[in-house]
């Protein structure tokens, strides 16, 4: 789907964790180099899988209102939850960077690349995060995306690539998956380490 869309110019950027595997691939079947597009859910006091909302790697935090209303958290409980969550954020910014800058993005075409959209929170604070530092075109590539989320983020980015776009009540991105994992954070910076801005020119043979 990306073969034909990718402008020469751009780069892949993986969401941690579950989108670095999908990002490698994809940069290598493309031959763009690969960075990473650190953001992480706001998780719920008492369940750290379910999320109302998602802060991106410059500090943007966008929040589900709707699902916040329902949830009844109070002020107090909401901002402890973005704090923590920007931590996390940076934390994860150094352990996989390692020190590394971040690329210049600043009018280049970038493709983010994810393991798939399930409320899409994380997907659309990063492309606000994105927009603000001057980027160019925004694609979005994903495996796999509920329609809601799916239909959101296409109106966020220049354009988005999904494979498997399901409806339901009930989605999760691994039910779209033959063999799934979590990525633990020692594979993810072994997995990084030597990938990141690694373009055609810089990749050594073998």
């Amino acid at each position: 789907m990306l073969a034909a869309a990718a402008p020469d110019n751009a780069i892949v950027l993986a969401v941690p964790a579950g989108g670095v595997p999908v990002g490698r691939e994809v940069a290598r079947r493309l031959n763009l180099p690969l960075d990473l597009l650190v953001v992480s859910k706001i998780t719920l006091p008492w369940d750290t899988e379910a999320g109302y909302g998602a802060v991106a790697f410059d500090g943007t935090v966008r929040i589900n209102e709707a699902l916040l209303r329902r949830l009844r958290l109070s002020r107090e409980e909401v901002e402890q939850g973005i704090s923590r969550t920007r931590e996390k954020v940076d934390r994860r910014q150094g352990l996989l960077r390692g020190g590394r800058p971040p690329p210049d993005l600043t009018e280049r075409s970038v493709i983010v690349v994810d393991d798939g959209l399930a409320s899409g929170y994380t997907m659309s604070v990063g492309v606000e995060a994105l927009r603000k530092s001057g980027v160019g075109k925004i694609m979005v590539a994903v495996p796999t995306g509920h329609l809601d989320s799916v239909e959101r983020v296409a109106r966020e980015a220049e354009f988005i690539y999904c494979a498997n776009i399901r409806g339901g009540w009930r989605f999760a991105v691994a039910d779209a998956y033959q063999r799934w994992s979590d990525v633990a954070d020692e594979e993810l910076i072994e997995m990084v380490a030597g990938l990141l801005g690694i373009g055609p020119r810089e990749r050594s043979p073998g």
